[in-house]
């Protein structure tokens, strides 16, 4: 079972500044958060290692 990485854990492994995330999150080319609740959000860390190892892959 993946572990769930919230924004500041994303961020820091990512390199990506929050309002660069979510640009790319509306244009479809990362992936969307999990919501756990109404103000909670989190990321698959599966799912960013695999966007993570797309980049490298080119």
């Amino acid at each position: 079972m993946p572990q769930l990485l919230r924004i500041k854990s994303v961020l820091a492994k990512t390199g990506l500044s929050r309002s660069t995330m979510y640009v790319l999150i509306a244009d479809g080319r990362f992936p969307a958060p999990v919501k756990l609740s109404a103000r909670c959000s989190a990321w698959p860390s599966d799912a960013v290692d695999a966007w993570i190892a797309s980049r490298i892959a080119g």
